[in-house]
């Protein structure tokens, strides 16, 4: 009898030491993880102030960007119209085109001689040309006709304009070394409509080229935009 409640005292030794220790064992894991967990917070914390500052920076760019161009182009006798959000430069294509036409008009030539040193002086100086990712000439259409058959037309238009400026006729080739890297031409059928000022539908304003950039670090944007939302 006594050996066995002996063997059992003793059992019941072993369970005591074999409990404790388990316990710490599972305190040390949950300790592990409550400072992984700090450590992320803290790295997402440093993470979100570090894209703060890019994002006014950013905004802050573009912001004088739009400035600039506007201060330039307001009362320019070119006839242009600067969007006060984004800062794209927009003219009808009446300037460039005759309607339902892809080639440019005589008197185009000059205009663009005239127009596009004064937006890249603008666009790519006073520092900003660290900034810019890309220059995208944009043709867009009236409602006329089907879908395709715009997109082709102004694909085919802001093409005609990317041709002109970076080909042997234009006579600032300076300009074209630092166009090159940057110049991308996008089609928009009639995706982009315009409206007149009573809220219509105006083909009028629809038929237009516009002149516009990307700054280089947007992308940064949508990740700031996802890491303040939870995404991140």
């Amino acid at each position: 009898m006594i050996n066995k409640y002996q063997k059992l005292f003793k059992g019941e030794q072993d369970d005591s030491q074999f409990w404790p220790s388990f316990t710490d064992l599972l305190t040390s894991i949950l300790l592990c993880f409550v400072l992984i967990f700090i450590s992320m917070m803290v790295i997402k914390s440093l993470q979100i102030e570090e894209m703060k500052k890019t994002l006014d920076q950013i905004m802050g760019v573009r912001a004088q960007l739009v400035s600039d161009l506007n201060e330039e182009f307001n009362d320019s006798p070119l006839g242009i119209e600067v969007d006060e959000q984004t800062g794209a430069i927009i003219f009808d294509t009446e300037i460039l085109f005759e309607y339902d036409e892809a080639v440019l008009k005589e008197d185009s030539f000059h205009f663009l001689d005239e127009f596009v040193p004064k937006y890249l002086d603008v666009l790519l100086g006073s520092g900003y040309e660290d900034y810019i990712a890309e220059i995208i000439i944009e043709g867009h259409t009236d409602r006329e006709n089907s879908y395709l058959y715009n997109l082709e037309l102004s694909q085919e238009r802001a093409f005609s304009v990317a041709d002109y400026i970076l080909g042997d006729q234009f006579p600032y080739k300076n300009i074209q070394d630092h166009l090159q890297d940057k110049l991308t031409v996008n089609g928009k059928s009639f995706t982009d409509s315009r409206r007149d000022e009573n809220g219509d539908y105006s083909a009028e304003a629809s038929r237009r080229v516009e002149f516009k950039f990307r700054l280089k670090d947007e992308e940064i944007l949508d990740k700031t935009r996802d890491i303040l939302n939870g995404d991140g």
